[in-house]
């Protein structure tokens, strides 16, 4: 049964503002209010635990996207920011809410794996962030491709630090779910409670991202040029790589298509319908975004008039847009 009320999420709501989740009711370009948002689905599983795990690492997050944690710079990668990870977390938290109050006894992932799904939900970007120290490199983007492993590594420095030391080696397998450093199926967990949790993870990862009302505008503006800092895209670059940012948006049906049919259906083993449990008896307002964004994405490509993008999504960098990738 189910012991948290989804009535503040209405339906017949105003235009989605871009600001805020698939509900239109959560703003996830503020760390206060999302913490609030995850701490109350926590709770409402486990009323008599202890929220200072999560609180905590919601500060440590902050502080680190924000540049305030010692040794960091602040984030610079404009898609995968700060609003991105909140999301993320949010999403995470629905998706185990929904899996706890329908999962048999024998099959509940129990208190320590849902509390370590938001915490690590929180860190899988935080590999993009650069240390102070490091002058080689302009932008956190150039290493999208390692991003995952260092994000394993800060997970290990910060989990003893809110007293969940003992979950170090499963978070940075965990990690590895949002990412394609490994394969999902060689990721070494062999628990079947620790893989479910790491195909939430990943679900979460691209059901925030993709169904984000400004997912199109993030691609063309702010992913493509990560992807450029990355040595990923270019001009020149070979025939599987993206030329610019038209060509990106461009060739995206396709991969929305395989996000939705292979990687959540089919690796994911479908977990993102936990989603739908957990807003019964209202509509899956995840779908509801993504099916969305996948029709005007077709629309547009149909088209081929990039100009039908004009959404102006958040600015959560602490540096000035036009110091950051500035090579659209």
């Amino acid at each position: 049964m189910h012991v948290f009320s989804m009535a503040g999420y209405t339906s017949g709501m105003k235009e989605r503002r871009s600001a805020y989740d698939v509900t239109n009711q959560v703003n996830v370009t503020d760390v206060e209010t999302v913490c609030n948002e995850v701490c109350l689905l926590f709770s409402g599983l486990y009323p008599k635990s202890s929220l200072r795990s999560i609180k905590e690492a919601f500060q440590i997050a902050s502080n680190l996207f924000r540049g305030s944690y010692p040794g960091y710079r602040p984030c610079d990668t404009p898609y995968h920011d700060l609003q991105h990870t909140l999301d993320v977390t949010l999403a995470m938290a629905r998706l185990l809410y929904g899996h706890e109050v329908s999962a048999g006894s024998g099959s509940k992932l129990g208190i320590n794996m849902v509390r370590l799904g938001i915490v690590v939900a929180l860190f899988h970007d935080s590999g993009y962030v650069r240390r102070l120290g490091d002058r080689r490199h302009k932008n956190g983007a150039v290493y999208t491709n390692r991003h995952v492993s260092r994000g394993g590594r800060f997970l290990a420095t910060i989990l003893p630090a809110i007293g969940m030391a003992e979950m170090v080696p499963v978070a940075r397998r965990l990690i590895h779910f949002t990412g394609y450093e490994i394969a999902v199926p060689s990721i070494r967990l062999h628990a079947p409670n620790s893989r479910t949790l790491g195909k939430l993870l990943g679900s979460a990862d691209l059901m925030a991202q993709m169904s984000d009302r400004c997912y199109l505008e993030k691609c063309r503006d702010r992913l493509y040029p990560e992807f450029v800092a990355a040595g990923m895209a270019g001009e020149g670059m070979g025939d599987r790589s993206f030329h610019s940012p038209e060509e990106l948006i461009f060739r995206s049906p396709q991969f929305f298509r395989h996000i939705l049919d292979d990687r959540l259906d089919q690796v994911m083993d479908g977990v993102h319908s936990y989603a739908k449990l957990f807003f019964l008896p209202q509509k899956n307002y995840y779908q509801e975004a993504l099916e969305r964004n996948y029709d005007y994405l077709n629309r547009v490509v149909e088209k081929r008039d990039l100009t039908l993008l004009r959404r102006v999504p958040p600015w959560t960098l602490v540096a000035n847009p036009d110091s950051v990738l500035p090579a659209r």
